[in-house]
């Protein structure tokens, strides 16, 4: 088991600034610097090589097809649209966003919803976290879904770049992020995109980045690296650490993009506050923590959607059951 350790949390965490915490963080021995001891399940050596010099890797096939078709349907449902309808796609957000970027981002506030159960506790999604975290003891984010029609009209936006951690902490943040694609991406139709080159010179940028910068949005103008477009598939899955600069393409296409945020770290099962809050969020449907996740003003998935099943695997990726 590598060397981590958790980091305490506030009773009102995320309040004002990016993140997720529906998990902990973790500090310790950065995982680009973790020597593995567990043999690699899903990923290759080279892929392992990528994700610790760039901050991400693409894990192809992650779910199967069915799932992958049952909650892009349900995502439209959801979303009171009309996959065969593009009249329908311009329907404003239900919620502005307190992080004015993903405003018209497409941003979809569902959070435990069966199918978005059943792609986190597949068995190859959990084994690829297994591979970066090099142990088995872990718990899945309470995240949602992304719908981003075309960006045109009332739904106009322009792409951002951002981090979820502050990278002026010392000691820096240790996480990882996850998106699972629901269709194949185009060049044009937006979708995930990061500064690897970024990730890979960190610490010597860090050295030479103004003092005062913002921690948690890279000025693009002064930094000597392009944004990199990630290709994938109905299915793959990118896994990226939350010191690489990532966001959303905008997405100028007449197709529409269509995506799941999954991920994974250490269980903290001694946080009982945490655990509480975890299986009552399964329990009532409800939004992760945080000014990042406004939920839906409808409360569909309390009103309209039943709890989750959930498998041996997902109970412990729950906090339910123990590890």
């Amino acid at each position: 088991m590598s060397m981590l350790a958790n980091a305490p949390m506030s009773n009102t965490p995320n309040a004002d600034r990016p993140g997720n915490a529906s998990v902990k963080e973790v500090r310790g021995a950065q995982l680009r610097d973790l020597a593995k001891t567990l043999p690699l399940r899903v990923l290759s050596e080279d892929d392992f090589t990528h994700w610790q010099t760039y901050g991400y890797v693409v894990v192809p096939n992650a779910v199967p097809d069915e799932q992958v078709r049952a909650t892009r349907d349900f995502l439209w449902e959801f979303q009171e649209m009309d996959p065969n309808d593009p009249a329908s796609w311009g329907r404003p957000q239900m919620r502005d966003h307190a992080m004015t970027e993903l405003n018209n981002s497409g941003m979809v506030e569902v959070y435990n919803h069966q199918t978005l159960w059943d792609n986190r506790q597949t068995q190859r999604v959990y084994d690829a976290f297994v591979d970066i975290w090099d142990r088995t003891d872990l718990w899945v984010s309470i995240d949602r879904a992304n719908l981003n029609t075309p960006n045109t009209g009332k739904r106009a936006f322009d792409g951002f770049i951002h981090w979820d951690a502050d990278t002026t902490a010392d000691p820096l943040p240790i996480n990882v992020q996850g998106v699972l694609s629901l269709v194949d991406t185009t060049d044009d139709m937006g979708g995930f995109q990061c500064v690897p080159d970024l990730f890979a010179n960190f610490e010597q940028w860090r050295k030479t980045a103004p003092s005062g910068r913002d921690p948690f949005r890279p000025d693009m103008d002064s930094i000597p690296y392009e944004p990199k477009r990630i290709a994938m598939k109905a299915g793959d899955l990118v896994i990226f650490n939350s010191l690489l600069a990532h966001g959303i393409r905008a997405n100028r296409s007449d197709q529409s993009r269509i995506a799941q945020y999954i991920s994974m770290a250490p269980a903290t099962p001694e946080e009982q506050d945490l655990v509480d809050w975890r299986v009552k969020s399964w329990s009532e449907r409800l939004p992760a923590r945080g000014h990042a996740f406004p939920g839906d003003p409808r409360n569909w998935e309390q009103t309209c959607y039943d709890r989750a099943n959930l498998t041996p695997l997902g109970e412990k990726l729950l906090g339910k059951t123990r590890w």
